[in-house]
């Protein structure tokens, strides 16, 4: 099976379960028998995943001929919690991301902080659990080395981004949150990415920095990311799953 073919059809198998919450949202999270039917599709698609795909290997990259020249903002595009309103007002000067948790080092990084990082630049394909795609170029923080500067504790084994906006009528309980592990936040092309198709981050796209973790579906790339916690599990944040979309069906691993 050739990478692009393998691609897609892990994308495919990762769909499959999220569709249930796309077409049903209330009634899916509200069944137990589909909760149990969602649950299983995770099982078995990381399971496929670990088999077929190393996880070390780089995403498909393009061609700048290749840029889409309309990138959907999905989820969230302009935020209403009055802190990162304020930090929109004053052009993000005051706005620090905090890394924390189980480091030894923790950190408040500003945006010029970041552009003075360990870099990277890419060229990849934004995959949409909802089935659409679009090419961009992003170039971002390198998160490897972030790390790095923070010094992991030993027991650290995931990292949870905490984002500004929020999906729903709880501003608390409804917060953004996603999840990855350490494999793939050491990947090379795991970044927090500050411009888009050579240009700052524009605001409907995750303005200051959001995650790209172009191993993963769209819903992994956390956008307006405000702090990255250092955890050892994700079982006393939200609902236990990982992240917003995971708490309500979706799955934690969405490899592609």
């Amino acid at each position: 099976m050739s990478s692009t073919s393998r691609r897609g059809w892990l994308k495919g198998a990762a769909a499959s379960a999220s569709g249930l919450w796309l077409a049903a949202c209330d009634r899916v999270t509200q069944s137990p028998a589909a909760m149990g039917v969602l649950q299983s599709a995770e099982g078995l698609t990381r399971r496929v995943q670990r088999l077929v795909v190393d996880r070390h290997a780089l995403a498909p990259e393009f061609s700048a001929a290749e840029i889409s020249r309309d990138f959907r903002a999905n989820g969230s595009t302009r935020p209403n919690n009055p802190q990162y309103v304020a930090h929109v007002e004053a052009g993000f000067a005051d706005w620090r991301l905090a890394i924390d948790g189980l480091v030894e080092r923790p950190l408040a990084l500003s945006l010029a902080d970041l552009r003075a990082a360990p870099a990277r630049t890419q060229i990849t394909r934004h995959d949409c659990v909802e089935g659409w795609s679009s090419i961009g170029k992003w170039t971002g923080a390198r998160l490897s080395p972030l790390l790095d500067q923070a010094g992991l504790k030993p027991e650290a084994r995931f990292l949870i981004f905490h984002c500004a906006d929020h999906l729903g009528p709880d501003p608390m309980a409804d917060r953004y949150y996603e999840s990855i592990d350490l494999i793939d936040a050491r990947h090379p092309q795991t970044i927090l990415a500050y411009e888009m198709n050579d240009a700052p981050l524009p605001v409907a796209h995750g303005a200051p920095v959001r995650l790209r973790v172009e191993r993963q579906l769209g819903y992994k790339h956390a956008k307006y990311v405000m702090r990255i916690e250092a955890v050892a599990d994700f079982a006393h944040l939200g609902r236990g799953k990982g992240g917003f979309w995971e708490d309500r069906g979706y799955e934690w691993y969405a490899g592609i």
